[in-house]
């Protein structure tokens, strides 16, 4: 279970030292045309694309042997699949499900309740940016291992969306999470508004899949800490969630973060509450995840770089003696070293920082926590770090 951790370590040490060893974010279609994950037709030769979820895999596509039906390029032995009704709207789904499997969405579009009003014509270009930061959230949680289950086949335990506006009063709705339905307002989409309420809110970072990643913390705390064997280490990391959130959210928007927060805490917003700290550190983490996959896959590496970071040790740890703390915390380091030269790309073009966050030793131990709890549910999530 934990023989990534060994192979990450050298990795990160050594990267790319083969082709075959990426855990590449790009595929290739039969023409040879590189096919990135939002694709659904071939540039070059104008072939169908598909991206196939439980394989991680974007393909080329030719008509299977039953109607409407294809076959991947890449692998003709993986069955028959359906290309997402989603396809040919606003959404632009490129996403396969199984030809003889339920329903016609696939399982990132089998995830929404509500979608936008589509009589609204500024709709059309919300609804697209919103489903694209859910299909990259969800095909993440898939790699990762853990459960996404439509609440249209699990109302109690399954996962939602609402992509909403204004009401008939009039009123906005809340961004937000309850009982597994995540709630997004519309508005989010449009770049103007949210970068407005970003410097409202005085936030370093407001974008979609950042909600997304956010609000879905939420439902995972429900989903593996409530009630279960991890939620006495969660309150001793990151604090007793029993106590009242609405006072803890009054107080927070009243008094503002503590003067030292940093030290404790990713963000100022964490510190409101433990549920919206270990939302906001999930969230990161996924950030984490997907940023350094993305990296290796396109042969980036900040390791030659003469950065004066110091690492962090294993006291840093939430579980110090773990078999696999030394290859979690180059992972961390890693991404370290990542974020400072992408931070400085950024400023060479005049751009606010990529990463305008600081992880102090406490936060360490948190992001650490979060990852033994993902592979203990998951067992993929060292499969992921494997590759890189």
């Amino acid at each position: 279970m934990y023989r990534f951790f060994e192979q990450l370590s050298s990795r990160i040490a050594a990267p790319f030292i083969g082709e075959s060893s990426r855990n590449s974010k790009v595929w290739h279609c039969r023409c040879g045309q590189s096919l990135f994950f939002r694709n659904s037709q071939c540039l070059a030769c104008s072939a169908a694309l598909g991206y196939q979820p439980e394989q991680n895999r974007l393909s080329s596509l030719a008509p299977g042997f039953e109607t409407d039906s294809w076959q991947l390029d890449s692998e003709p032995e993986a069955g028959l699949f359906r290309r997402c009704a989603n396809l040919d709207t606003p959404a632009a789904c490129n996403w396969l499900l199984p030809a003889h499997g339920w329903g016609v969405h696939c399982i990132a579009c089998a995830l929404n309740r509500t979608i936008p009003d589509l009589s609204i014509p500024e709709n059309h270009d919300h609804w697209r940016k919103v489903e694209i930061a859910k299909r990259r959230l969800v095909a993440q949680l898939v790699s990762l291992g853990l459960q996404v289950i439509p609440k249209s086949i699990d109302e109690e335990c399954g996962l939602a969306f609402d992509f909403v506006g204004v009401d008939l009063e009039g009123a906005s709705p809340t961004t937000g999470h309850a009982n597994g339905l995540i709630t997004l307002d519309i508005k989010e989409a449009d770049d103007a508004h949210r970068e407005r309420v970003r410097v409202q809110m005085r936030e370093p970072y407001r974008t979609l899949l950042g909600h997304f990643r956010h609000e879905v913390g939420h439902y995972y705390w429900d989903r593996l800490i409530a009630n279960g064997p991890w939620l006495e280490a969660f309150r001793g990391l990151f604090g007793d969630e029993r106590a009242s959130y609405a006072e803890a959210l009054e107080r927070h928007y009243r008094q503002g973060a503590p003067l030292d927060w940093q030290q404790s805490h990713v963000s100022a917003y964490a510190t409101m509450h433990p549920w919206e700290d270990w939302a906001e550190t999930w969230g990161h983490y996924l950030h984490m995840m997907d940023a350094v996959d993305t990296a290796l896959g396109f042969g980036m590496s900040a390791r030659e770089m003469d950065f004066d970071y110091q690492p962090f040790p294993p006291s840093t740890l939430y579980d110090p003696q773990h078999p696999g703390g030394a290859a979690f915390l180059s992972f961390v380091n890693a991404w370290i070293e990542l974020a400072g030269m992408l931070n400085e790309l950024s400023r060479s073009m005049g751009q606010p920082d990529f990463y305008p966050f600081v992880l102090p030793p406490a936060v360490i131990a948190k992001l650490h926590f979060i990852h033994l709890v993902i592979q203990q549910e998951g067992g993929r999530a060292d499969e992921v770090l494997r590759t890189q």
